[in-house]
């Protein structure tokens, strides 16, 4: 991990100034929102399969379901506190309906998500679903960074006339 964290600074690092503060701590909230999303997805695929859905006899068939549940409840709280917190810059100067970002919110997340469904239903057939869950949710971590970033909360430029 240290290889890889000298490599994410040099790379800030090449970043004008002013950026590289801001990457740092737009980041930093981003993961803070992110382990909150973790702790939220994991006690929910462990309540949906193990209580909530333990009515559905195949566990293949439930741990779909469950995934499904835990990604849409994870989905949603992140959605607010990245809204709060990371691109709270962004969100103050554009204002846009909740609804509307949302929609963009999850369609900038679809990849990720479908990423972690299908990387935790791959890796559950070797570990346990939630360390699956837990490697798969880190992966697709990245692939959500990027694409909210650049889609949902992205920059506006102001129009010049």
């Amino acid at each position: 991990m240290s290889r890889l964290r000298t490599f994410a600074e040099a790379l800030v690092r090449l970043l004008p100034p002013r950026f590289q503060l801001m990457l740092r701590w737009r980041f930093i909230k981003f993961g803070m929102v992110g382990a909150s999303g973790t702790v939220i997805n994991i006690v929910v695929l462990y309540l949906a399969q193990e209580h909530l859905l333990q009515s559905i006899a195949d566990f293949h068939t439930r741990l779909n379901y469950s995934i499904a549940l835990a990604i849409s409840v994870a989905t949603i709280s992140n959605f607010y506190w990245n809204r709060r917190l990371t691109w709270r810059d962004r969100t103050r100067n554009t204002p846009q309906p909740a609804l509307r970002l949302f929609v963009k919110y999850v369609m900038a997340a679809a990849l990720s998500i479908i990423l972690q469904s299908l990387l935790t239903k791959w890796l559950a057939l070797h570990l346990h679903y939630l360390v699956a869950n837990v490697i798969a949710i880190v992966l697709a971590s990245v692939v959500n960074f990027i694409a909210n970033d650049k889609l949902t909360f992205r920059r506006h430029r102001k129009a010049t006339h």
